[in-house]
Order: C-alpha cells, then sequence, then structure tokens
C-alpha cells in the first residue's frame, strides 16, 4: 500500500501546499481547522464564540453582533513544519530502532474575513479559507521477486497536489438581544491533481516489450453547500456573558468534474509519452453532514469555551481498495468525533502603563480522529495549542495575533499485510500562525455615514 511507504529521502523543501501528508492521498485530502488565529490558538474552538471585536466565521449568527457603523477585517497566515515518521518491521515482526523520516516546510495565508452591520441586529460576513489540502510525494520499489526475475527493478511514484477553497457568505440576525440566528451559504472550489507512475528502471530482458505508465487524475470542484446556526446567551452583562452555540452543515456530494489520463513511453526505444485514455466522470468527493455545539464564557480577565462536532461522512461513501503485492487494504470514510478546549487570560486590558497586562494569553486542546479508516485501523488526532494576543494603535483598535500549535496524527497498531507488520506513518507539525485583526473604530463616520456638504 504506498499511502504506508515514505519517501526514499529526507525532503527539506518549502512551498505553499497546505499539506506533506500521506493521508491527504485520498478523498478531500488533510482537513484544515477553521476559525481565525485567535480561536486556533484556543484549540480551535469558536462555535459560541460572541465577541463584538471579533470575527467569527465558524457560526453564521454570530455576524449579527456587527458592530454598528464600523466593520472589522481579518487575515491571517500560516507556516508548518512536518516531520514524518514510519516504523520499519522485519519478517519476524520486530520493530527497526531506526524509523524512516521525512521533513517538509510549508506557508500560505490561511484565512481572510470580513464583517459589517446590514441593520440593527443584522449582520453580514465574509470569509476565504481553504477547506482541504492534497500535498504528498510517495516513491518507492517493487520488491517482488518474480517481478525482479521477468522484468527487473520497477519503480512505482503516487504525487499528489492542490487544495479545495471554502468561500462563505454568512448573514446573522439576533431578534431578541440574548438570542440570534444566522444562515450560510459556503462556495467549495479548487484544483487537486494525483499522478500515479511505474517505471521500469532497470530491464533484465532484452525484448524492449516493457513501458512506463504513467497516470494523472484531475478533479475540478465548484459546488455550493449551506449551514445553519444559533447562538443564545443567558448569562449577559457588562461585565460577563455565558453564550451556547450550535451549528449545522448539510454537507453533501461535490461531484467534482473528473479528467483522467494515462501515459505510456517503450523504455527501450524512448517513444514520447502520448495520452491513449481520457474520460470525464464522477467521482464521489463531499463535504460531511455534521453537527457542532460548544459554549464560551467571558468577563473581563477570562474566557474559555469548548466545542463538540460530529461529522457524517457517510456509510455509503465508503471508498475503494487500495491495491498491493499480494494484498489488498480497504480505505474507507468513517465518522468523527472531535472535541476543542481553550482559554484565554487578559490580566488588565485597560492598563495603560504596563503593556504585559494588556496581552491575551491562550492555550488549548484538540483531540479527535482523521475521517478516513486504513485496513479497518484509526488514525487518532491530537493538537495543543498557545497563543498571544497584542492590541496595537493601527487603523482604529487592531490587535496582532501570534498562535502556536502541535499536532500529531497516528495509529495505534501496525498493519498485517500478507501476515507481515507495516507501520502507519505518524505525522507530527509544529504551526506558527501570524494574524491581524483590524476594528475601523476611528474611520466609521467615512465608511458608514453618508457625508453632507455646504
Amino acid at each position: 500500500m504506498l499511502l504506508l511507504l515514505m519517501p526514499l529521502t529526507v525532503s527539506a523543501q518549502t512551498s505553499s501546499i497546505n499539506a506533506y501528508s500521506p493521508y491527504s492521498m485520498y478523498g478531500m485530502g488533510e482537513l484544515l481547522t477553521p476559525g481565525s488565529a485567535q480561536m486556533r490558538s484556543m484549540g480551535g474552538m469558536g462555535i459560541a464564540v460572541r465577541n463584538y471585536g471579533e470575527i467569527n466565521v465558524q457560526n453564521p449568527a454570530a455576524a449579527s453582533i456587527a458592530p454598528q457603523k464600523s466593520f472589522l477585517f481579518d487575515v491571517g497566515f500560516d507556516g508548518t513544519h512536518f516531520r514524518n515518521s514510519q516504523k520499519k518491521y522485519n519478517a519476524e515482526g520486530v520493530a527497526s530502532s531506526t524509523p524512516a523520516m521525512t521533513v517538509y516546510n510549508t506557508a500560505n495565508i490561511h484565512s481572510i474575513a470580513l464583517t459589517f452591520p446590514l441593520a440593527e441586529r443584522v449582520g453580514l460576513s465574509f470569509s476565504v479559507a481553504p477547506y482541504s489540502s492534497v500535498g504528498y510525494k510517495i516513491k518507492t520499489t517493487d520488491e517482488n521477486e518474480d517481478t525482479w526475475a521477468d522484468i527487473g527493478r520497477v519503480r512505482y511514484g503516487h504525487d499528489g497536489e492542490g487544495d479545495i477553497s471554502e468561500v462563505k457568505l454568512s448573514l446573522g440576525w439576533a431578534p431578541w438581544q440574548k438570542f440570534s440566528i444566522g444562515v450560510a451559504a459556503k462556495y467549495y472550489w479548487g484544483n487537486v491533481t494525483r499522478t500515479y507512475e511505474a517505471t521500469a528502471t532497470n530491464v533484465v530482458t532484452g525484448s524492449g516489450v516493457y513501458a512506463s505508465t504513467k497516470g494523472v487524475d484531475n478533479y475540478i470542484v465548484n459546488n455550493i453547500k449551506f449551514q445553519m446556526g444559533l447562538q443564545w446567551s443567558p448569562v449577559l452583562t457588562e461585565t460577563k456573558s455565558f453564550t451556547i452555540g450550535a451549528t449545522y452543515d448539510f454537507g453533501g456530494k461535490l461531484n467534482p468534474e473528473k479528467s483522467n489520463y494515462v501515459y505510456t513511453d517503450n523504455v527501450i526505444n524512448g517513444i514520447q509519452a502520448n495520452p491513449i485514455r481520457q474520460e470525464i466522470d464522477a467521482l464521489e468527493l463531499r463535504v460531511p453532514h455534521q453537527v457542532g455545539v460548544g459554549m464560551f464564557f467571558r468577563n473581563r480577565k477570562m474566557a474559555w469555551g469548548a466545542d463538540y462536532l460530529y461529522a457524517s461522512w457517510g456509510s455509503d461513501n465508503v471508498g475503494y481498495q487500495e491495491n498491493t503485492t499480494p494484498a489488498t487494504v480497504d480505505v474507507r470514510y468513517t465518522d468523527t468525533h472531535t472535541v476543542k478546549l481553550g482559554m484565554e487570560f487578559t490580566p488588565r486590558s485597560n492598563d495603560v502603563r504596563n503593556y504585559l497586562n494588556r496581552i491575551a494569553y491562550r492555550v488549548g486542546v484538540r483531540t479527535g480522529n482523521y475521517y478516513q479508516t486504513f485496513g479497518g485501523q484509526k488514525i487518532n488526532t491530537f493538537a495543543v495549542t498557545a497563543g498571544l494576543g497584542m492590541p496595537l494603535k493601527i487603523w482604529g483598535i487592531s490587535t496582532m495575533n501570534i498562535g502556536f500549535e502541535y499536532g500529531r496524527m497516528s495509529a495505534k497498531n501496525p498493519l498485517q499485510i500478507d501476515a507481515k507488520k507495516v507501520g502507519l506513518v505518524q505525522q507530527n507539525s509544529f504551526k506558527v500562525t501570524i494574524g491581524f485583526s483590524l476594528f475601523s473604530a476611528d474611520t466609521a463616520d467615512y465608511w458608514f455615514v453618508q457625508q453632507k456638504y455646504d
């Protein structure tokens, strides 16, 4: 199974692809944590966050708190360092003391968001962010002795890259002071390319009939899905608030346009590669039906929150079998359960003498499972986060947010393939996020009040 095999050499490259993971080889790719830098520094929770100076793109009901005669703008940048490892086992099932390792770096914009009022207690927010990312490069050599005797050395390679982005338009309305509802349209678009290649690198026969083969699968996604949400604040005073939130994502098939190309190249005569097949059909890529609930408390010094999300990827969306030699391994979609916890502490937000007291200090944790299984094995996910929110006097009232995250994806046990142990990849990631939240308090009159001239 090519997913289980690491690249032949250690890589230390940098790219704008948001993922470098063998787990992004299937389906939608690796899913990215939504939300602003503030929220992701607190474990990624945010369903119930309702803050006058913060954009909440996770729950459309939060758009109703958009400040009157002003607007909020948020942008975030991510840089991630991946360190992936895989245990190797000998024929007796004993693990090697030195695992295979790969290293990779990525950097990109994470999200851009804007929110502004439409009327009293009615707000609109707009955001653009990557939803999932594909990035992997895997090469291995066929170790089957019969293949070596009949053909020679055969090398296999799987490569993939691309992103699926989410453009979200949310409308929030608060019919009562403590209760708000919202709806959102989410437009998914992007392009993912996956290639696979089999090349005879050392032909032992003299007939010249063996050819290299290269296949290219390209997916173009253009589809709209919807979300609804609500927030209720049973406690709401000038000094503290407690909010309960819930969201539901309708999800469903994305029905991308898929094009397939297969090329052949005679390895003896060096004939140029030519496309021999092209077809366009529907691939059942989808986003899940998802239910999320959360709570959030805030006073003048402390804020904490918790979210729980259940995502149903659909029992009918079972994926396929990945061929191995000589066995097969099932790659299947599975429902996910995710818990997110976060806390923020600001010593004295109005302290004009000590800047350190005005900084918001954040920590969080996130745990759950990946949305696919491999040979029946679940992939566990875990992350710890921390961050700082530093107030700035730029363009009104602004904040620079710095976040840190350590994440891990791992399986509890190795797979058994043809009575042999094969280790699944453990993925470790170290992420740094820099975000800017801009609150145009000083420029509100110019944007939202009709000017009068004498």
